[in-house]
């Protein structure tokens, strides 16, 4: 698609943890990008993670910020401090929320879907990068 065409949204936004960046973070950006004009991107703070993935990230906040700053895809950082998608809405005002597929059909974003449909967002899940993530390179680094 190039620049001149019409995006199908936008304002479309993304969330990750960005832990040890790697190729799949790389293309849920790029396929996000695609579809949507405005990309931000919401990067889970230290607590959040604590708090659902039950450990502390290998990278600190402020670094994991940086990288995704540096990516060409993204138009906007912001922190993610709450996994509440509405309350993200209520402050960004995104067209669009984009996913990587693994988590289509999961209780949790089956929920998610419900009431960003409720409120006119659209949800996008894009295809997740096979044989890549960063819970698989802590195993075949043996960092834990």
């Amino acid at each position: 698609m190039s620049d001149t065409e019409r995006k199908p949204y936008k304002v479309g936004y993304t969330t990750g943890v960005f832990d040890m960046f790697h190729i799949g973070h790389l293309n849920i950006l790029r396929r996000a990008k695609e579809q949507c004009e405005f990309l931000i991107v919401g990067v889970s703070v230290d607590a959040l993670v604590i708090e659902y993935k039950k450990k502390k990230p290998t990278i600190q906040f402020e670094d994991r910020v940086a990288i995704v700053e540096a990516i060409k895809y993204v138009d906007r950082v912001v922190p993610q401090t709450s996994m509440d998608k509405t309350k993200a809405w209520d402050n960004l005002r995104f067209d669009v929320i984009f996913h990587g597929d693994d988590w289509k059909g999961s209780k949790m974003y089956d929920k998610i879907e419900a009431e960003l449909k409720a409120i006119g967002v659209d949800m996008v899940f894009l295809p997740h990068t096979e044989g890549i993530s960063s819970t698989a390179l802590f195993g075949k680094t043996g960092i834990d």
